[in-house]
This record gives C-alpha cells, structure tokens and sequence, in this order.
C-alpha cells in the first residue's frame, strides 16, 4: 500500500497565515528603521543636547552669580510678589509677622511667635518651635534670603532671566556650528571641485600624450613602409635592368652567329 501524504498547502486567504506575515513584515520594517544612519545620528544628537544643556545650565549660572552679586540671595531672589487680593494670599499670620514675605533670618522668631499665638504660652519649648518652624516652612517656599508664601502672586525674574540667558547661549552655539559646518561644507566642494578639475586636466595630458603617442607610432609605420616600397621600387627596376641587359645580349648573340 502507498503512503498518504499529507501536502501543507499555504493558503493566502487563511487568517493566520495573513496575520503571520504581517508580524514579519512588521519586524522588518522596525529592524529597518532602527538600523538606518539617521535615527543613530538623532540618538547621538540627543545625548549630546543633553549634555550640553548642563553645560548651558552651568555657565548661566556662573553668570548670573557674577551679575547679580550684590542681589540678597542672588538670582533666585530676584522676585517680585503681588499685593494679596484676598484673605488666602495675604499669609498664614499677618499678626504674628508670618504675612505674605518674611526674611530667612527672622524663621525662629517667627516660629517661636506663632507658638505663643496657637498655645498662650510665652515661653513654648523647642519641640513646640521646631514644629511650629516645620508648620510655617510647608506653607513658604525660599526665594534667595526671603520666604513668600505659597498662595501668593509671584514674578520669578531670575527664572525668567535665567530662561533668555540660557536661550541666547543655546542660539549663539548653534549659530557658530552652523558657521562652522557651513565653511568647512563650502571648503570640501571647493576641494572636491579643484580635484575634479585636476582630475580633468590630467586625463586630457594623459589622452594628448597618448594621442601623440598613437600618431607617432602612425608617422614611424608609414615612413617604414614607404621605404620599404621605395626599396622594392629599387629593386624592381635593378632587376628590369637586368633583364633588359639579358635581352640585348641574347639578342646579339643570336646576330653574331
């Protein structure tokens, strides 16, 4: 008896198999993407804007630092805060001095006062103020020297200076690649065009010797057969000579007798 068998027949229309090849494909594609030079360039690019915004980020401050030295708490004091429009945002304690702006320095003060307005004890003990100090420091956030509380309008201008600074730091970087790369771009076709042109004209010195070449070996070749023809011209009228001589003597001969 003969075996059956069994043929696996890949039919295009069954679902699986269609879903198969859309995977592969899928892969292939992602594999392609991936591999390509200009997704490498982009990652590398990337890291190195990265990199090179903690630089920018460095040198602004560096900056900052120098130009508002004599600021109180330097550019991160820069601020200015907004008259209180409502009860929230005029503080946590207008009467004990906790209102909408306080200096660092006076913070135990101000804790030890805030105790003694939540508790009537005019000599609250340390833990007390620590926790009336960690109370206050929730509601207040540090600007250079000065707390302002967290309800309160602000105009941060050392975040914004610090913003135009870095930007014109960034675009005077860029600017200067692109000089660069530009001039060294217009440098390399200059250099490309120069040795194309050398190129050229030593391909036509090369052809102009080789044609001279060519015509000399022509000139030699016809020379040597036209002497060549004139030496069996010579030759051939030596020997017509000969014959003729030949004649004229048979002839006389023949006479003779």
């Amino acid at each position: 008896m003969e075996e059956k068998k069994t043929e696996v027949v890949n039919d295009p229309a069954n679902p699986n198999n269609l879903k198969i090849k859309k995977q592969s494909k899928l892969v292939k594609e992602f594999k392609s993407f991936i591999t390509r030079g200009n997704v490498v360039d982009m990652a590398v690019g990337v890291i190195m804007g990265a990199a090179f915004g903690s630089i920018v980020t460095s040198v602004t401050n560096i900056l900052l630092s120098v130009c508002t030295w004599s600021v109180p708490g330097g550019l991160s004091g820069l601020i200015t805060v907004l008259p209180a429009l409502n009860n929230s945002q005029k503080g946590l304690s207008a009467a004990t001095g906790l209102g909408q702006t306080f200096q660092a320095a006076d913070l135990q003060d101000l804790a030890k006062a805030y105790a003694v307005s939540l508790y009537g004890d005019a000599n609250p003990t340390a833990a007390i103020i620590e926790s009336m100090k960690t109370t206050i420091l929730s509601k207040y956030s540090l600007y250079g020297t000065t707390y302002v509380y967290n309800q309160s309008a602000t105009i941060n201008w050392g975040a914004f200076i610090n913003a135009v600074i870095s930007f014109l730091i960034i675009a005077l970087t860029l600017f200067v690649i692109l000089k660069v790369f530009t001039y060294l771009q217009a440098k390399r076709k200059n250099y490309e065009a120069q040795m194309q042109l050398k190129s050229g004209f030593m391909y036509e010195d090369a052809y102009n010797a080789k044609k001279a070449e060519l015509e000399k070996q022509a000139k030699d070749a016809e020379a040597a057969n036209q002497a060549k023809l004139a030496l069996e011209k010579e030759e051939n009228m030596k020997q017509e000579q000969l014959d003729t001589l030949k004649a004229i003597k048979e002839l006389l001969e023949k006479q003779g007798k």
